[in-house]
């Protein structure tokens, strides 16, 4: 299957925007896509639209019609409906075929809706396509079995957090804190706060799912 990028702009808060402009430059993506409101971070992040994707409840029709002059497709939907504006803006990104998709703008004011797209990274809809979450200079993104390399250099934190249920048999390498055939439970934070010690750390698991939260030390920079 031929690569296909895409970034999906949300429609919360854009933080340490010039550390996501600059990430976002060494992400050459053939598709951006706002959710409704996220919109409004193209002009901020240097990108023009190519869709927007949702209910447009938090954009004028003035802001509506000059985005599709200015060539984004526009595909609005029901605002009583049973998905969210990203969870849209996802599957429309899947649709187009894309393999990798970011994500900015996912956290924001509302806990309620910072956890569910969170919990996008689960969605069907996107199973087999690479979808991170970025934050500023942290990504958050999804690893399920059999595992694979960890992103980072020594002195970074990981945080390995289940989702969906019990991650089974996870084992770590590199990690200041190994573990070793451990059960992750949602509930306890065992898995929260780790720290890389050697390039090429790598996490394995036999079951579930673990959000992989890489949030770089001071000045180091993503990775």
């Amino acid at each position: 299957m031929a690569q296909c990028r895409a970034i999906v702009l949300a429609g919360g808060e854009l933080r340490e925007p010039q550390s996501l402009r600059l990430r976002l430059g060494g992400f050459p993506a053939d598709l951006v896509i706002a959710a409704d409101g996220g919109a409004r971070h193209a002009a901020t992040l240097g990108l023009s639209l190519d869709a927007v994707v949702g209910d447009l409840d938090s954009l004028s029709s003035q802001i509506v019609s000059d985005l599709a002059r200015l060539g984004a497709s526009i595909h609005r939907h029901p605002a009583d409906k049973n998905e969210i504006d990203l969870e849209l803006a996802l599957l429309h990104a899947a649709a187009a075929g894309a393999t990798e998709i970011v994500v900015v703008g996912a956290t924001g004011a509302r806990l309620d809706m910072t956890l569910a797209n969170v919990m996008l990274l689960l969605h069907p809809g996107v199973r087999g396509t690479r979808v991170e979450l970025w934050d500023g200079d942290q990504t958050g993104f999804v690893v399920v079995p059999p595992g694979g390399e960890l992103p980072g250099a020594v002195g970074d934190t990981l945080s390995l957090i289940p989702l969906g249920g019990e991650a089974r048999g996870v084992v770590t390498d590199g990690l200041a804190f190994p573990l070793h055939g451990e059960t992750l439970a949602v509930g306890p934070a065992r898995g929260v706060s780790n720290r890389i010690v050697r390039v090429g750390a790598r996490l394995a698991l036999d079951q579930g799912a673990l959000l992989v939260v890489h949030t770089p030390r001071a000045g180091g920079g993503p990775h």
